[in-house]
C-alpha cells in the first residue's frame, strides 16, 4: 500500500508540469549545485541514503532522523568574483518527521553603470540571487522514504527584482539487495512577482531518477542518474555553427543519422559517478555529466569539460569536502563544504 501512495504522491504533484519542457532562464540558479559532494558527483539529485545533510537540497527524501542537529556550511568560488554561500541545519520532531532549513546566497559581483555609448562614471551596482528552503522528510517503513522542499527564490539585479515559490518532491526506496533508488520532481511552482516585465518567468522544472549500489567486495559506491526525464530531445542548434552543422550551400542543418542522434540524446540524460572510501576518514569522489559536456565544450579544445572530482576528509568531528567541476576550458568552480553534527560535541 505504501508503494501505491508513493507513486500517487509523485504523480499528483508533477502531472501539470511533466509534459511541458520549460527553458532554463531567470531561475536557472535553482539547479546549480552549491555544495562539494553534489558537485563532485555530477551536480544532480543523488540516490545515496546516509546522514549527509548536503544531499537533501536536491533530494528531500534523504532527510531522516540521523540528520538531527547536523549543520553544513558551503562556499563556492565560481568564476571571477562570482561566489555562492550556503548554510544548512537539520532537526527532527518525533511525530511529524525531520526538517532541514537551507539558505543560499549567490553573489555575482559589482557591475559598472554605463549608457548606450559605453560611457560609465565608475558607479556600480550589485547582482544577486537567494533561496530559502524548508525541507521535510519522513521514513514510511524500513525501505521507503518521501520528502518535499518548499523554496522561496528571489532575484535582485540592480533595481530589478523578482520572487518565486516552488516545491520539490521526491521518494527513495532501498531494495533487499541494497540498491538505493530515487525519483524526484523539482522546481514545481511559479513566479509571484517581478517589476521589470509584464509576463511571469517560468521556473526550470526538472525530473530526475537515479540508482546507487555499494559493491560487496570493494568500498566503492556506483551511481547512475537519468536527468531531464520530462524531455527527450536535449539537442541545441548553435546559430554560430562552431561544429559545422549547417550546409554551406543551402544553409540548412545537416541532420545526423538516427543512431547517432539517438545515442547523443540518450547519453545527454545520463550522469555517472562514484565514491571510493579509503578507511573511515577519507573518501574520493568523481562524476561525469555528458549533457554538461555537450553544452559547454568548444569544438577546438574539449578538455575535461563534464568531469567533476573531489574528496572528503574527516578531521576530529568535522567532515571537510572539496570538489572541482570542469564546466568550461576557461574556468572550473571550486566547492568547499564543512559539515558536523552538534550532538557529537555533547558529553555522554
Amino acid at each position: 500500500m505504501n508503494k501505491k501512495i508513493f507513486v500517487l504522491f509523485l504523480l499528483l504533484t508533477s502531472i501539470n508540469n511533466i509534459f511541458a519542457q520549460q527553458k532554463d532562464g531567470t531561475y536557472t540558479f535553482l539547479n546549480t549545485p552549491t555544495n562539494a559532494r553534489t558537485a563532485a558527483l555530477g551536480g544532480t539529485t543523488l540516490p545515496i541514503y546516509d546522514s549527509d545533510i548536503q544531499l537533501t537540497t536536491f533530494n528531500p527524501s534523504l532527510i531522516n532522523s540521523d540528520i538531527n542537529n547536523s549543520i553544513s556550511l558551503s562556499y563556492v568560488d565560481y568564476f571571477n568574483d562570482i561566489n555562492f554561500g550556503t548554510v544548512q541545519y537539520g532537526h527532527t520532531f518525533n511525530k511529524i518527521g525531520s526538517f532541514v532549513a537551507t539558505l543560499q546566497y549567490h553573489n555575482y559581483g559589482d557591475f559598472f553603470y554605463s549608457d548606450e555609448t559605453g560611457y560609465f562614471d565608475e558607479t556600480t551596482f550589485n547582482v544577486s540571487d537567494y533561496v530559502f528552503n524548508i525541507g521535510w522528510g519522513r521514513q514510511l517503513n524500513d525501505r521507503l522514504s518521501i520528502g518535499a522542499n518548499l523554496k522561496f527564490a528571489g532575484i535582485q539585479h540592480e533595481s530589478n527584482s523578482s520572487f518565486a515559490i516552488a516545491v520539490d518532491v521526491a521518494g527513495s526506496y532501498r531494495t533487499k539487495s541494497d540498491w538505493n533508488l530515487t525519483i524526484a520532481a523539482r522546481n514545481i511552482g511559479s513566479e509571484l512577482y517581478n517589476n521589470y516585465q509584464s509576463i511571469r518567468n517560468k521556473l526550470p522544472f526538472r525530473m530526475q531518477a537515479g540508482a546507487s549500489k555499494k559493491l560487496e567486495h570493494l568500498p566503492f559506491t556506483a551511481i547512475i542518474v537519468y536527468d531531464n526525464i520530462q524531455k527527450w530531445d536535449l539537442s541545441y542548434n548553435d546559430p554560430l555553427d562552431l561544429d559545422g552543422n549547417y550546409d554551406p550551400m543551402t544553409g540548412e542543418i545537416v541532420e545526423k543519422n538516427k543512431l547517432d542522434k539517438f545515442a547523443i540524446n540518450l547519453f545527454s540524460h545520463v550522469v555517472i559517478a562514484g565514491e571510493l572510501s579509503l578507511g573511515k576518514n577519507l573518501q574520493l569522489r568523481a562524476g561525469y555529466n555528458y549533457g554538461l559536456r555537450q553544452n559547454m565544450k568548444t569544438p577546438t579544445k574539449k578538455g575535461a569539460v563534464g568531469f567533476s572530482y573531489g574528496l572528503c576528509i574527516k578531521v576530529y568531528k568535522f567532515n571537510i569536502s572539496y570538489s572541482r567541476s570542469e564546466m568550461h576550458i576557461h574556468g572550473s568552480p571550486n566547492f568547499l563544504t564543512i559539515t558536523t553534527n552538534l550532538d557529537s560535541f555533547k558529553k555522554h
